[in-house]
């Protein structure tokens, strides 16, 4: 093939609906960054949301940010609607945590810890891939489930690592709904 002949990599996207696909993932992503605004600002933190940041070359925004400036504890929030490339989601939250004192310093935001937590849709096909490769994202993440829920309620004086299945807020998926998809009826004849 041509491609292995030039030891390149071939990436193909699929395109459906237009921007409806796009438009359904983001829908999705948003229900569940809602769901987890609430369930850290019902434990008390300060939040903000899609934190934009150019550090040292590096830029990109964190999905979710909570603080907690009486401890210091800064929590970086990745969160996925749908797992894709495990390895980029790992290193992604890492690079956001690791920037997170500069960035926090920048905004004005006492920062001694920072905890890294990723937040993905409860749905089976994003568990079973979480499965497959569960010794990487145990050992990115080794604290699970209702323990971080319960980290957000009472973080005490130290940051997690955690990942944490949430349902959205709709309880729906990306796959729940064909968007775009109508009923087209034939024009009649005229007789």
């Amino acid at each position: 093939m041509i491609v292995e002949a030039l030891d390149a990599r071939l990436d193909v996207a699929i395109r459906w609906s237009g921007a409806d696909l796009d438009r359904l993932l983001d829908e999705a992503h948003i229900a569940l960054v809602d769901r987890l605004v609430h369930l850290y600002r019902a434990a008390g933190w300060e939040v903000d949301v899609e934190v934009s940041f150019s550090e040292w070359g590096e830029r990109g925004s964190i999905d979710v940010v909570a603080r907690r400036p009486a401890t210091g504890i800064v929590s970086v929030n990745e969160v996925k609607a749908s797992v894709g490339d495990g390895q980029a989601t790992v290193h992604g939250i890492d690079r956001k945590a690791r920037l997170m004192p500069a960035i926090a310093r920048k905004r004005g935001w006492a920062c001694r810890s920072v905890a890294r937590i990723l937040v993905v849709e409860a749905s089976s096909t994003n568990r079973r891939r979480i499965a497959e490769h569960d010794a990487t994202f145990s050992a990115a993440f080794p604290v699970r489930g209702k323990d971080v829920a319960t980290w957000i309620r009472n973080p005490g004086e130290r940051p997690v690592s955690g990942l944490l299945f949430l349902a959205s807020a709709t309880g729906g998926s990306a796959r729940r709904a064909r968007a775009g998809a109508q009923r087209v009826q034939r024009a009649s004849r005229p007789s």
